[in-house]
């Protein structure tokens, strides 16, 4: 019913910047909450950045002040900016988002399939 498609990962050096993309498509009424997760090797996947339908987010203390998460809802798009990337951001990072289809009454989280970032020291 709904399918989450990220871009935007690659390789990068420590210090550079990222912008990861994740676009909703299919039967949408509403998208709630909006969230990048990542993944890296050997740890448990771990919240990134949030952002509600009123544009209010919150941030891992990991990436504040570095990773800025927005949305834009005509597009049905979550953006996560990177900026002064760490090797320790190496991960694969997970779009979220909590949907309202047509014809339904509630919400249903969904995931992307994840985009690798790489960053090199």
């Amino acid at each position: 019913q709904v399918q989450l498609v990220e871009s935007g990962g690659g390789l990068v050096q420590a210090g550079g910047s990222l912008r990861l993309s994740c676009a909703a498509s299919g039967s949408i009424r509403s998208i709630n909450r909006m969230a990048w997760y990542r993944q890296a090797p050997g740890k448990q996947r771990e919240l990134v950045a949030a952002i509600t339908s009123g544009a209010n987010t919150n941030y891992a203390n990991s990436v504040k002040g570095r990773f800025t998460i927005s949305r834009d809802n005509a597009k049905n798009t979550v953006y996560l900016q990177m900026n002064t990337l760490k090797p320790e951001d190496t991960a694969v990072y997970y779009c979220n988002a909590g949907v309202v289809g047509w014809g339904k009454r509630n919400e249903y989280e969904y995931w992307g399939q994840g985009t690798q970032v790489a960053v090199s020291s």
